[in-house]
C-alpha cells in the first residue's frame, strides 16, 4: 500500500470515534500493543533530540525500503508511534521524505495534543523524514 492509502485507512478508522476521548483511548490501546524496541537500541544516541519524553528511534534499510523500531515512555506517544510505523515502515525513502502527512490533522490529533505531546510528535516525524533523506542520499550515491 502507498503512504496515502494507509493514511486514508487510518482516517476512516478514526471517523468511527464520536469524541476526542475515544480517540485518546484508541491511541492508548494501540500504544499498549507496541512491541518494545530491542534494548540494544535504547541508547542515548538513539534518543530523539528535543523530545520532551524519552523516545528511542532506530531504522534499518533493506531492499530499498526503510523499516522502523521506535519506542517511548509515553503510552499516548506509543499509540502514535504505531500509526507512524504503519504509515512509513516498509516504504521507499523518497516516498517518506516527500509524503504529505495529513492524517494527523484529519483525525484531529494536532489540535487536541498538549504542547508537550505535539512537540514530541513532530520531533519524531522530523526524525523519520530526515532519516529517509539520509537513506535516499546514500542510495543515490551507491
Amino acid at each position: 500500500m502507498t503512504i496515502q492509502e494507509i493514511q486514508e485507512e487510518i482516517i476512516n478508522e478514526f471517523k468511527t470515534f464520536d469524541n476526542e476521548m475515544d480517540k485518546y483511548n484508541e491511541l492508548i490501546k494501540l500504544g499498549t500493543d507496541l512491541s518494545p524496541i530491542d534494548s540494544k537500541y535504547k541508547t542515548e544516541d538513539n534518543l530523539i533530540k528535543g523530545c520532551q519524553v524519552k523516545t528511542w528511534f532506530h531504522s534499518a534499510f533493506k531492499d530499498g525500503k526503510i523499516f522502523y523500531d521506535i519506542d517511548s515512555i509515553s503510552i499516548i506517544i506509543k499509540g502514535f508511534i504505531v500509526l507512524l510505523i504503519r504509515v512509513f515502515s516498509g516504504q521507499k525513502p523518497e516516498d517518506i521524505k516527500n509524503a504529505d502527512l495529513y492524517f494527523i490533522d484529519e483525525i484531529g490529533l494536532r489540535e487536541n495534543f498538549s504542547p508537550l505531546r505535539a512537540n514530541s510528535l513532530f520531533k519524531l516525524v522530523d526524525r523519520i523524514k530526515s532519516d529517509a533523506a539520509f537513506y535516499e542520499s546514500k542510495q543515490n550515491n551507491e
